[in-house]
């Protein structure tokens, strides 16, 4: 009997998260289309000229989370989850360096809108982004979650209700509590 491709990610994973080597070679062919489309989507949020591409965010993101195998994926969903987070906070750390070069730069507010992703918005800075949704993190780690998973990943509301085990209806309302904040502390 064959498994389906979500079926043999999640069985792979779990040889992962149980320190299997060999696991972690046969983890990335399987997944690797998933986090190139999640790094491309990502990237297309930065300015032009950024010097980070979609194949190397893949792999920097990859190593940092099979190095870090004790979180546990429960499934692929979970797997793809982490991932953006783990690429979102790369990225981070490249704007952060750049604009440590640069000594400032300018920052462009933002506005979140119902089903807006981070490259659909033109100019945004994304270290003010982060330092906004790191704060909203210390209020709330829910809401949090689903701005990054919503925004910086593209997840859909079911998407974000699997990964996180809360009904979409939960997802929605977070969603609309969160946005509704971040709007108020990025207009300041």
């Amino acid at each position: 009997m064959s498994t389906t491709p979500s079926a043999q990610i999640t069985l792979v994973l779990e040889r992962v998260a149980c320190g299997e080597g060999a696991a972690a070679a046969e983890l990335l062919p399987l997944v690797y289309e998933e986090l190139r489309r999640l790094a491309q989507g990502q990237l297309r949020g930065q300015s032009p000229g950024h010097t980070l591409q979609a194949t190397a965010l893949v792999h920097e993101a990859y190593l940092k989370m099979v190095a870090h195998t004790e979180s546990g994926w429960q499934s692929r969903a979970h797997f793809l989850a982490v991932a953006a987070t783990a690429m979102r906070q790369i990225l981070m750390n490249h704007a952060r360096d750049k604009r440590a070069d640069k000594r400032g730069g300018g920052r462009v507010r933002v506005t979140l809108a119902e089903g807006q992703a981070a490259h659909d918005i033109p100019d945004f800075d994304p270290l003010e982004l982060d330092d906004v949704l790191t704060r909203l993190a210390g209020l709330d780690r829910v809401q949090s979650r689903v701005v990054e998973l919503r925004f910086f990943s593209g997840m859909s509301v079911e998407e974000i209700a699997h990964v996180m085990d809360v009904s979409p209806a939960t997802v929605k309302r977070e969603w609309r509590a969160a946005r509704a904040w971040l709007n108020a502390e990025l207009n300041r």
